[in-house]
């Protein structure tokens, strides 16, 4: 299955050490190619990883690119590699530090795997997924921003926290940034092809839809040194997948817009169609004017970095 098929990765941390080995598991490529500053240090996951994808008979064999250059023809790359916000360092400061990551990390992309779909991971995610747009010079249909995934499943568990049932059966949909601004839509969420409004009160969606917007850092309350991985792998890991298989299927990333919903020059989450080409249709769907008017506030959100990285003159040049 998928003979050939290579994805690299882009820093070995935990989100990317876990979408490697999910995929790993899967056996949904033959090779994975991890990229980090660290080379010993994945140098071991990648032996670890192959050991274990032995251990479930998969093909796939996990590698180490020692430099970018060795991070060729790959038919997907996942890019996780920034700082995390240290103390003293405002949003600002965050923001150009992993633009200048991203930068270098993307020319490297494009000039050894000048083929590859994009799939960045790197907060702020909506700036960093325009970010390496710009920069690859790749169609807006070869980069796209895992969120949408993500947030949908959060959504989704804490509906069936709530019910106490309804596994498995559950589509949430959420639009927009990643972040406080995102766009929960419970209009469009079921349990089971039920209404969400048939099965819960006004209060508890609300009290839902609040509890998702914060899902990261309730995480990060608990966990107190570090942020989520495994739910943020397995839904770039998704993603992977339904390119690498050109399954079709709709999910929510984050991509470039260009007159779609209104808005032209920003990125934002939306239900997108993927397949081999990336992002190869972005769906529209009908907001009400409560939700436009969200969906508005979340694309301001993304302006406001993007108008930041161009007063810093970051796009200078090109």
């Amino acid at each position: 299955m998928n003979q050939g098929k290579r994805v690299g990765i882009v820093g070995a941390g935990n989100v990317g050490a876990t979408v490697a080995y999910s995929l790993a598991m899967l056996g949904s490529c033959h090779k994975i190619i991890l990229r980090d500053n660290k080379i010993d240090v994945a140098k071991g996951k990648a032996l670890d990883m192959s050991q274990a994808a032995a251990a479930v008979r998969s093909h796939t064999v996990v590698s180490v690119a020692e430099d970018i250059s060795d991070l060729v023809d790959c038919d997907v790359v996942v890019v996780t590699a920034g700082s995390p916000r240290l103390p003293g360092m405002s949003r600002d400061d965050l923001l150009m530090t992993n633009a200048n990551i991203t930068k270098d990390v993307i020319k490297g992309i494009a000039k050894y795997s000048p083929n590859a779909v994009v799939i960045m991971v790197s907060n702020p995610l909506d700036a960093m997924t325009y970010v390496a747009l710009k920069e690859s010079g790749f169609d807006r249909s070869r980069v796209i921003g895992m969120a949408g995934i993500l947030d949908s499943s959060r959504m989704a568990s804490f509906i069936q926290e709530k019910l106490g049932y309804g596994g498995g059966q559950i589509r949430a949909s959420v639009m927009g940034g990643h972040g406080d601004d995102m766009v929960p839509l419970p209009r469009y969420s079921t349990v089971a092809g039920v209404p969400l409004s048939d099965v819960l009160s006004a209060a508890e969606i609300d009290e839902i839809v609040d509890r998702t917007r914060h899902g990261g850092a309730e995480i990060v309350g608990y966990l107190k040194t570090g942020s989520a991985y495994y739910a943020p792998a397995k839904s770039t890991a998704i993603m992977v997948e339904a390119i690498l298989k050109d399954t079709k299927q709709i999910h929510p990333c984050a991509v470039y817009l260009d007159g779609e919903y209104g808005y032209s020059d920003v990125v934002s989450g939306v239900p997108v169609m993927l397949g081999a080409k990336g992002a190869e249709k972005i769906i529209e769907v009908t907001l009400d004017d409560k939700e436009k008017e969200m969906f508005k506030k979340s694309c301001d959100s993304v302006q406001t970095l993007i108008d930041t990285l161009n007063k810093n003159n970051f796009f200078e040049g090109k």
